[in-house]
């Protein structure tokens, strides 16, 4: 009987979720019909990664940010201008592994911000142990929605909350990832992509002002490549 009573109450969270995102959904195509022509940067990520504090800290909003799995349910836009170049930044639901079959129209129905993105900022929590699968669970639901293709900026966030296990001197076994420092991982694989990076902490604001600057430039150039006459912008 308490079995029972757990799935029912799952069932009615369930229900309840798939009737807030649908309204979320209508909400989202009254907004999109009154954006113009804007550059629209997508804020993308795994669940818990700081998005919404990244948010709040470039565009001044006060996004609600909390420390726990799907602190984001809705897309939230805001206007952005950088020294007089206005872009749309939106903070999009985070990703997750093995998501309810119930829920995954859902989900995608409210990530039409990130279909519909000049560019895309994929941010990682480098302090997760498993942050690399996190960036394939984010790269392959990216695919599955059609915007596997697009511009990406990598920001790997909280480096204010990365740990290793240094190794012994005298130990001679293969050091795993567990094993490497902050500096040695910006060094690794990461820095042999093709994808613009960079390692920052939204809570110490470690770092910021570059990614303000890549960002700025980003969305210059793909600004610059549409309206190559409006340049009395920047």
């Amino acid at each position: 009987r308490e079995i029972e009573t757990d799935r029912r109450i799952i069932r009615n969270r369930i229900a309840k979720l798939k009737e807030d995102l649908k309204k979320i959904d209508r909400q989202m195509a009254v907004q999109r019909s009154n954006r113009g022509a804007m550059v629209r940067v997508a804020l993308v990520g795994y669940t818990n990664v700081g998005k919404s504090t990244l948010m709040n800290l470039i565009s001044k909003s006060e996004v609600f940010a909390e420390n726990k799995l799907f602190a984001t349910l809705d897309t939230t836009v805001r206007k952005v201008v950088f020294d007089n170049l206005p872009f749309l930044l939106s903070d999009t639901v985070g990703f997750i592994r093995k998501l309810p079959t119930e829920l995954i129209e859902s989900f995608k129905s409210t990530l039409d911000e990130v279909r519909e993105a000049d560019l895309l900022i994929h941010v990682v929590d480098i302090s997760h142990p498993q942050f690399e699968e996190q960036i394939a669970v984010v790269k392959q639901t990216l695919q599955e929605i059609g915007a596997g293709d697009k511009p990406v900026y990598l920001v790997f966030n909280k480096v204010d909350a990365y740990t290793y296990v240094e190794k012994e001197e005298d130990d001679l076994t293969p050091a795993t990832r567990e094993n490497l420092s902050l500096e040695e991982l910006m060094k690794s694989w990461i820095a042999r992509a093709n994808t613009p990076c960079i390692f920052l902490s939204a809570l110490t604001k470690t770092n910021l002002e570059k990614f303000r600057s890549d960002l700025y430039g980003m969305v210059r150039e793909i600004h610059a490549g549409r309206y190559p006459f409006n340049n009395f912008l920047y």
